[in-house]
């Protein structure tokens, strides 16, 4: 089909209050082929429709209740490793979906709930790898370890399944699920994205720039919460990548503001444990959402380190693109950056769903345990998209 059915606004952070009444005014997307600096056309598309974001640290002028909100940004991964020089990797298994999306949004009446869904059939799930496969390139990822080429890298699966009738309800259900910080969906010509992640890229409040990544998983059970605070392997790939956010944030921050203000905190997520430190950082004064964006992205958390290293190894051995995964989405506004990674996402087309997890690899990983690992994670993913 040629435009997926419409559903009600509701972007990941775009603000509580005004969800049911953004109205879309304009959009801009980017794929390769259209060439430029995706990041600085972003900004330049934004500053154009009345959200300048070219200084993050200055305070922001108010607003029009009646004029331009907010806007949506997505960035893929492919688009990512792009803005850092990285090679883009296997192909977008949904190739509809641009790499970069900015939506701006005004108000408008308060929209009427939906209706009930259309009939909804999802079929058999086709996986991009084998266990095996995948297991293989843990292995040859342990083996660049040992060379001394990475200190770990983060692999990723996809999977897609054949659907009948509107798709959208269904990505709404993933959205919803418990623990989603960055819950919500955005859609555009043929293609659409459900997010339930619990996981912030980066996020601006009052001038500190904030990152969250998520390193470690566990089973949401007493025992699982008692083996993963006492996971050396777990502790250690999470350690490794708080310095990699940290190195991040300190390449746009204020000389001397990086800082950890918690680490290897475990909260839950569905039917998981998760470990989470929080890393933030004054913003610097002058710095741009372009150069924030080519800063972070893609995160560090769903890549390894070294950042550059990681990626090369990734684009060797995934064997389909991530797609809307392991991206980022959230919304921005002059004075408000809200960008959430786009892991536990699915996106649609015309006529797949195409859902990703992996998780990080180092030398202390047992190639079975990180395909048990990934199956857990996109678990709650799949059932929610089959409505169970």
């Amino acid at each position: 089909m040629e435009t997926l059915p419409r559903l009600a606004v509701d972007v990941p952070a775009a603000p509580t209050a005004c969800r049911r009444r953004l109205v879309e005014r304009t959009r801009w997307q980017w794929r390769p082929a259209d060439g430029g600096d995706p990041a600085a056309l972003a900004q330049e598309f934004l500053a154009a429709h009345g959200l300048p974001l070219h200084d993050l640290a200055r305070p922001a002028a108010g607003h029009d209740p009646a004029g331009v909100c907010g806007a949506a940004l997505y960035v893929s991964a492919a688009a990512g490793a792009a803005l850092v020089g990285a090679p883009a990797g296997a192909a977008n298994p949904v190739p509809a979906l641009p790499e970069v999306a900015v939506v701006v949004y005004g108000h408008g009446p308060v929209a009427a709930p939906a209706g009930p869904p259309a009939g909804w059939r999802l079929g058999g799930w086709a996986e991009s790898w084998t266990p095996r496969q995948h297991a293989d390139a843990v292995t040859a990822v342990r083996a660049a370890i040992g060379r001394g080429d990475v200190y770990q890298v983060n692999l990723v699966g996809h999977a897609a399944a054949p659907y009948a009738g509107d798709p959208l309800p269904a990505l709404a259900r993933l959205a919803a699920l418990p623990g989603a910080r960055y819950g919500g969906t955005l859609t555009g010509p043929g293609w659409a994205i459900g997010c339930a992640s619990p996981e912030t890229l980066v996020e601006l409040v009052d001038g500190r720039l904030i990152t969250r990544p998520i390193k470690g998983t566990r089973p949401a059970t007493a025992d699982g919460r008692a083996e993963l605070l006492a996971s050396a392997k777990e502790r250690a790939e999470h350690v490794m990548i708080v310095d990699l956010e940290r190195n991040d944030l300190a390449r746009v921050a204020r000389t001397g503001s990086v800082r950890v203000d918690e680490l290897f905190a475990v909260r839950r997520w569905c039917d998981l444990w998760q470990a989470e430190s929080t890393v933030s950082a004054a913003v610097a004064d002058g710095l741009g959402l372009a150069d924030l964006l080519r800063a972070v992205c893609p995160g560090g958390s769903v890549t390894g380190a070294p950042k550059l290293a990681a990626l090369d190894r990734i684009a060797a051995l995934e064997p389909v693109g991530r797609g809307a995964s392991m991206g980022a989405l959230g919304w921005v506004a002059p004075g408000r950056v809200d960008l959430g990674l786009t892991i536990r996402t699915a996106a649609v087309d015309a006529d797949r769903v195409h859902v990703w997890a992996g998780g990080g690899i180092t030398w202390g990983s047992d190639p079975d345990a990180e395909v048990a690992e990934a199956a857990a994670k996109t678990g709650p993913v799949r059932a929610a998209l089959a409505g169970r």
